[in-house]
């Protein structure tokens, strides 16, 4: 389950059992929380004073403590203006991991029926590979990785290459020097051993 939807739920029934009134829609705010703050996620509790009746910072010790109390997953909180920073368990994250780690598909998209093809390295066989060459295979199969995860049909596609700047300088020459000889006359000319 979502964190965010989870702890929603979890505050909107805080906010029922300590005050008697339900939330209403979109007054639980929930953002990630500052680093330079203790905690996971953080409650802006301004939407929700017109239901207590309270200060921000007595509103968030009461819903802060209600969660502490009756919540597991909620290590600690502490509240800095109004914010109510939640500190998550280390054991809530266990079971994430956990429920993570036991399903094979996590992260897995639908298939998109896109069938999509990725060319990469095409390293040089006359000549040594070096780091270059493997920064491209590397970054190559990483977004063919990303691309099967995203649900498309994906061809990965290495073209051996062995024409590289001694062809060019080859074929430079026989303009340059060649004089118009063509291959055939060139093995009418050569002796065999």
């Amino acid at each position: 389950m979502n964190l965010d939807k989870f702890l929603a739920e979890k505050i909107a029934a805080a906010v029922e059992s300590l005050y008697g009134v339900q939330a209403p829609e979109g007054a639980i705010q929930l953002s990630a929380t500052r680093k330079e703050f203790e905690g996971d996620v953080t409650l802006v509790t301004f939407p929700l004073l017109r239901i207590s009746r309270k200060s921000p910072e007595a509103t968030a010790e009461e819903i802060g403590a209600y969660l502490k109390a009756n919540l597991p997953q909620v290590e600690s909180y502490n509240v800095v203006k109004g914010f109510l920073n939640i500190k998550i368990s280390p054991a809530y994250w266990c079971d994430v991991f956990g429920q993570i780690a036991a399903a094979g598909d996590y992260g897995q998209a639908a298939p998109t029926g896109r069938t999509v093809m990725v060319e990469f390295s095409s390293p040089n066989t006359n000549k040594p590979l070096h780091l270059g060459h493997i920064r491209n295979n590397l970054l190559g199969w990483s977004v063919s990785r990303l691309l099967e995860a995203a649900g498309d049909k994906v061809i990965k596609v290495n073209l051996v290459n062995d024409r590289g700047i001694h062809i060019c300088k080859s074929m430079y020459a026989w303009l340059k020097r060649g004089n118009g000889i063509t291959r055939r006359a060139v093995e009418s000319k050569v002796t065999t051993w």
